[in-house]
């Protein structure tokens, strides 16, 4: 859970760190990923590090940490224009868009929706989502980022529910809470993480 005031920068740091170093799991969509940049991105950016003339699993164990950090501020926060989102939701907006891309938008214009406001679910930060973002805090100032939180822990457990390769995400092998789920309650507020009981019911029908 993080409410202090930090910098763009300092955001996309924790979430490299987060993301951790190379991996290349199978079951993961994304593919090779390094810091948490997948092959696909660096494949859309044309990042050929090797200087083979291609971009393949060699550049992206070539990856550093520094440039994972500027790819992040550059392609996850600056250009899908989280900055113009209320201060409050940004860090989690952003952080949900390196692992979730348009999803992390969409998850929220749907929580918008729910509070009654008026937008369109795109995946995409126009006037209108800003205007009902900003209306949700004014109407809610002290939930609204626990909400967008709690939205993402959910959407993390429909995505295993349809994909069961994925519940390993969700679910330790000892049955614990897997690192989808712990990543979306470091931004919520603890007295709405779940208890271990009550994370142990909602994954019970997994098997």
């Amino acid at each position: 859970m993080s409410r202090t005031r930090r910098s763009v920068r300092q955001i996309a740091e924790e979430i490299v760190t987060r993301e951790g170093g190379f991996v290349n799991d199978p079951d993961d969509p994304g593919g090779a990923t390094n810091f948490g940049v997948t092959i696909h991105t660096m494949r859309r950016l044309g990042l050929d590090l090797t200087g083979d003339g291609q971009v393949s699993v060699a550049d992206v164990r070539r990856l550093t940490r520094t440039r994972a950090v500027d790819i992040f501020v550059e392609h996850y926060f600056q250009r899908p224009r989280i900055a113009l989102l209320p201060e409050a939701l940004q860090a989690s907006v952003f952080d949900m868009y390196v692992n979730a891309g348009a999803n992390a938008v969409k998850i929220l214009q749907r929580l918008l929706c729910q509070m009654g406001e008026l937008v369109q679910v795109d995946g995409l930060i126009g006037p209108q989502t800003v205007r009902a973002a900003a209306a949700a805090l004014a109407a809610a100032p002290d939930h609204l980022e626990d909400a967008y939180g709690i939205a993402r822990r959910n959407y993390y457990f429909d995505l295993a529910e349809r994909r069961p390769a994925s519940r390993k995400y969700a679910r330790r092998r000892d049955g614990g809470k897997g690192g989808w789920i712990t990543r979306a309650e470091s931004f919520i507020a603890p007295r709405y993480h779940l208890s271990d009981r009550q994370f142990s019911e909602r994954v019970a029908r997994w098997g």
